[in-house]
Order: structure tokens, then sequence, then C-alpha cells
């Protein structure tokens, strides 16, 4: 797909052709669940490799791994994206959806990636054997909302990625004292008519 390969060019990202054919095989399997499931509102493939694909390919310079947890995972994003692009990191979908849940096994089956698992389970209610070096969202509500249920699982010198569209000036104001701003950084995703952004969050020392 001529428009994933530009994308992943312009993320200066190098793909071998076996991930390359899975995240296409990927957007196949998001675009078929998606008419039953309803997994997401970009439903045309090629808005489906700048919003879903590069969207979530543009987060790996900000990845501390090798363990990852990807909360309010939703259809697999940025999650599975993740794995696909690096098979030495561990990533874990976090989603209390049981049809999205479905949807990320059997995407993880079918893609055969062994790197990647699930859980259905609400952020504060799971209780996993340690905590994740990359603790990443970009479907909480907000920052705070992100610190009080999922900071518990950011290990102490990891960091907490939240995925945001405009600078959130507001929510930065409201981030409870556990957790501090290490950096705000503007996103470009190729062919993306949108701000990004990326906070980062780190315990405070």
């Amino acid at each position: 797909m001529y428009q994933l390969e530009q994308g992943l060019i312009a993320l200066g990202l190098s793909l071998d052709e076996a991930a390359r054919q899975q995240l296409i095989h990927y957007l196949q399997l998001l675009e078929k669940w998606n008419q039953a499931y309803n997994l997401t509102s970009v439903r045309k493939p090629e808005q489906m490799v700048t919003h879903h694909l590069l969207d979530s390919l543009v987060m790996i310079p900000y990845i501390k791994a090798p363990r990852i947890l990807d909360v309010g995972s939703g259809a697999g994003l940025p999650g599975i994206p993740l794995a696909i692009a690096n098979k030495g990191w561990q990533v874990e979908m976090l989603d209390s959806n049981n049809k999205k849940t479905r949807f990320i096994t059997q995407a993880i089956a079918e893609l055969g990636l062994k790197n990647a698992g699930v859980v259905r389970s609400r952020a504060e209610e799971y209780h996993p054997d340690r905590p994740y070096d990359t603790v990443i969202s970009r479907a909480y509500s907000s920052l705070e909302k992100m610190v009080e249920t999922a900071g518990q699982h950011c290990a102490k010198d990891g960091c907490l990625l939240a995925m945001k569209g405009a600078y959130p000036m507001m929510e930065l104001e409201q981030i409870p004292e556990s957790f501090q701003v290490s950096e705000v950084s503007s996103l470009k995703v190729p062919n993306l008519g949108a701000e990004r952004h990326v906070v980062v969050l780190k315990h405070k020392v």
C-alpha cells in the first residue's frame, strides 16, 4: 500500500515486508469487523492508514521498553501497530468492552503476534504481576483520570504517555501530585490534517 510506505518513510521507520503486510492485514480485519461491531468511526482504508496506523507508529520514539500497557485500547490502538513494529516489545492491551477485546484477541491470533496480549478489565480493577515500563493511551478522557486509574500500573522509572489532539492546557493544570509532566511534544502524523500532541508523565521523585 503506497500510502503506508510513504508514511513510514516520513516517520523514518524501516519495517520489514512481513511487518508491513501485518499492518495491512490488521486494517483489513478492522474494516471487516467494523461492519458488525462499529469499532471505529473511521471507515475508509486510506483514512485508517493515517488515523490508525501512522497515528500509532508516531509514538515509537517515546516508548520505554520492553513492557507496554495500552489502556483503553479499543480496537487495539496503538497497541497492535506497536507490537507489529517491534517484536522485542511485550504489549498488553486493556479494555473493559467485550466486543473490542474479542476483536483484539482475534486480530492477535490471525496476525500471529507472539508479543501481544489482551485483558478485559477496567484499569482501576486490573492487577498485573508487575508494573509496566510504558503505560500508553489515546482514549482517556483526561490526564487526571489516566493518572488516577492507570498510574498505578507504571513502574517507578517508567512513563505514562497520553496521546492528545490539541495542546491540553487545562488538563495539564489538574494532574495529581503523584506524577509530573516530563514533556509535551507536538506530533507530525503524515497526511493528518489535525493537531496531535503527546504528554509524557513520570512519577515524582
